[in-house]
């Protein structure tokens, strides 16, 4: 018994010797979603989600938390995002750390039984800087359906308080151009391929008439 015990102890104290002990938690762990993975359906199906939020986010998250370990990088997502984005040497970081902070806000711009048109004070800011709900719609499909490539599609407060329906490609976002994002439609293609082909601008419209979460996009005015 006692032998056994040496041995436990032992093993115990190599184990903590090679650092082991003193290994730390992710920084970043991915984000909840804030409803099922089916909850979306008929518009986008469990499976489209499942694979977007649990392989490809996912991914964006382990590898970013590889890669700020390896350069001991520290601090929110966000200080993480615009550090990086000034650092040519730090181009994966960023491109990692920009696509979690992304998808995060992409299944917040959703929800069940969401689109339609906005109210309250987002509408009139709409209105006034579109002409009209059906203006804005129109602008944003377009942009969506046009952006070359992989993206995002945006509807951005602007530094002078003007809205702004912007395109960006692969991970760029508006928080490093001084803009304030109030919603997100992803453009990639792992968004919307398997359950619309080649049909972007379907998407992009399904995603405005019944899945925009109009509340969230009024949080952040």
């Amino acid at each position: 018994m006692k032998k056994r015990l040496a041995y436990i102890v032992l093993i115990s104290s190599l184990w903590l010797s090679t650092g082991h002990a003193d290994e730390s938690p992710p920084q970043f762990a991915l984000s909840p979603l804030p409803y099922e993975k089916n909850a979306l359906e008929p518009y986008i199906s469990e499976t489209t989600l499942s694979f977007h939020y649990g392989k490809h986010h996912q991914g964006y998250v382990d590898t970013l938390n590889k890669l700020i370990d390896e350069k001991g990088l520290k601090g929110s997502l966000e200080e993480i995002i615009m550090k990086s984005s000034r650092n040519p040497e730090l181009k994966t970081v960023f491109n990692n750390a920009a696509q979690d902070w992304n998808h995060t806000f992409y299944w917040s711009s959703m929800k069940p039984g969401g689109g339609g048109n906005p109210t309250g004070p987002l509408l009139d800011l709409i209105t006034k800087t579109f002409g009209s709900y059906d203006d804005f719609k129109k602008e944003f499909i377009e942009t969506g359906t046009k952006l070359f490539g992989s993206g995002w599609v945006w509807l951005v407060k602007d530094k002078d308080n003007s809205l702004k329906i912007i395109g960006t490609n692969n991970a760029d976002l508006p928080l490093i151009h001084g803009q304030k994002p109030l919603l997100v439609c992803d453009i990639w293609e792992h968004a919307y391929y398997l359950d619309y082909q080649n049909r972007r601008k379907d998407y992009v419209e399904v995603f405005l008439d019944h899945l925009v979460n109009w509340d969230f996009a009024s949080q952040n005015l």
